[in-house]
């Protein structure tokens, strides 16, 4: 496939997604007891020790900190939480979503240039992540506020093959997915809003935007989109009432790695699921995870309000809400949120 030419705003982090020669070197380093010459570094990667201390040098600059022992090699000390793709790909056991990854230290948006490789051509499970994004943005067009090196900004192409009627169910997966994710990894049980933001303490916490490109009544390439505050210190005012991060959630950092790894695979279990027609196991486990249902809530459509408590999600994803007056309206998209003055006799 040929190269993309990246938006001015999108600086490539200094790591090839092929540079398989870092990656290798890494796990050397990981693998050792102790310290580790450069000699048997190089032999056992068929490197030159001048090729070894090189990569050792762009290791450094990446944040890794490995000190040299002369006359006994190079330790691993630290490494930093920095989404390269040696670190993302390193014992990940996908199989459907293994990359390639494309990885930025800047990009205007990892939607849009993850929808940029589906047209040309990109395999499923391509995995476009970066540090930092200029132009994030989050369902029905809002932006989504993307600080550099503090949360998780990433972008992951499928190809089901399915009809576009099936997206509202596969938006559900993905934030059960998410939650899932979380709740192993960083020990919270966020809650979803309908359909796919995640809460914690009502503040969001996660949003997932999916987009998609048809042809002929299928898919013809799915991108799914997840930011997630996972180290953020601090909310400008605008943000301060309504986002968290993990870290104001739990007061400790979490590794962002870990998290990404774990939802790359807790999507592709449930992925498999709903390929196998199995939706309704995966649309259980998220009523049990919404904090939507039952409450009386307004949705936002455009210029127009809907007003009542919402009381399911049909088989389709659809939010059901009935009114006052009895009335049970399907609902497909909008902006939701709680509203007591939606209650019954409101």
């Amino acid at each position: 496939m040929p190269p993309i030419d990246p938006p001015r705003t999108t600086s490539p982090v200094p790591v090839p997604e092929n540079d398989a020669g870092l990656g290798e070197l890494l796990a050397a380093l990981r693998q050792a007891a102790g310290p580790v010459s450069g000699e048997s570094l190089a032999a056992r990667l068929g490197l030159s020790r001048t090729a070894i201390w090189k990569r050792v040098q762009r290791l450094k600059a990446l944040g890794y900190e490995i000190t040299g022992e002369p006359r006994r090699g190079y330790r691993l000390r630290a490494a930093p939480d920095c989404l390269l793709p040696c670190e993302i790909l390193q014992g990940l056991p996908t199989r459907r979503f293994r990359g390639p990854v494309h990885a930025f230290s800047r990009i205007s948006s990892t939607n849009d240039y993850a929808k940029e490789l589906g047209r040309r051509g990109a395999p499923e499970g391509t995995l476009v992540v970066a540090e930092a994004q200029e132009a994030g943005r989050g369902r029905l067009g809002r932006t989504w506020a993307s600080p550099a090196g503090v949360g998780l900004y990433v972008s992951l192409l499928l190809r089901p093959p399915l009809p576009p009627v099936e997206l509202p169910r596969l938006t559900l997966t993905v934030a059960v997915a998410a939650a899932r994710a979380l709740e192993r990894s960083a020990g919270v049980r966020p809650g979803i809003k309908w359909p796919n933001d995640l809460l914690l303490g009502g503040r969001k916490l996660a949003g997932i935007l999916t987009e998609l490109e048809t042809e002929a009544e299928r898919i013809r390439y799915l991108v799914v989109g997840l930011g997630l505050n996972v180290n953020t210190p601090v909310f400008p005012p605008e943000l301060a009432d309504t986002a968290t991060s993990l870290y104001l959630a739990t007061g400790r950092p979490h590794s962002r790695i870990r998290l990404l790894r774990a939802w790359l695979e807790d999507f592709e279990a449930l992925y498999e699921l709903f390929l196998a027609r199995r939706f309704p196991e995966i649309l259980a486990e998220w009523q049990a995870r919404t904090v939507t249902l039952g409450r009386p809530v307004r949705v936002r459509q455009g210029e127009e309000d809907l007003c009542g408590v919402a009381v399911g999600v049909d088989p389709e994803g659809a939010l059901l809400l009935q009114t006052a007056g009895g009335q049970v309206v399907r609902v497909t998209s909008g902006e939701v949120a709680p509203d007591p003055d939606c209650g019954p006799g409101a």
